[in-house]
């Protein structure tokens, strides 16, 4: 996996997580600029999705390693929408710890991705 693209994408989730804790800090509700760095992270992870499932035969590790990797690439874009969903539907302060929780949970997935494309052995 490309180390760049990591970077990209911890990044985005990271700017997800903290607009998601300001936004429940200010007890706000979702709005278009949260949309558009979750669409941008959203973004990130289609392409990450791409690549691994490109270079899924190259995951070093064996069979329970390449399991792993693929189902958390593919498990990966369906988060933000998800978190989304969930926020849009319930309209207190709440909604942004769903979505905070979810740009934690991208943040944490991305760098096992990164750690098991790493593996010697």
């Amino acid at each position: 996996m490309l180390f760049p693209l990591t970077v990209v994408v911890l990044v985005a989730a990271v700017c997800l997580l903290a607009a998601a804790g300001w936004y429940a800090a200010r007890s706000r509700v979702v709005d278009d600029r949260l949309l558009l760095v979750a669409g941008v992270t959203e973004l990130a992870l289609l392409v990450q999705l791409v690549v691994c499932v490109a270079h899924l035969g190259r995951v070093p590790g064996g069979g329970a390693e390449q399991a792993t990797f693929a189902a958390y690439a593919i498990t990966l874009p369906f988060v933000p929408p998800a978190a989304l969903f969930l926020a849009l539907k319930e309209k207190t302060r709440w909604s942004m710890g769903v979505v905070a929780v979810g740009a934690f949970s991208i943040a944490v997935m991305t760098a096992r991705l990164q750690q098991i494309w790493n593996l010697r052995g």
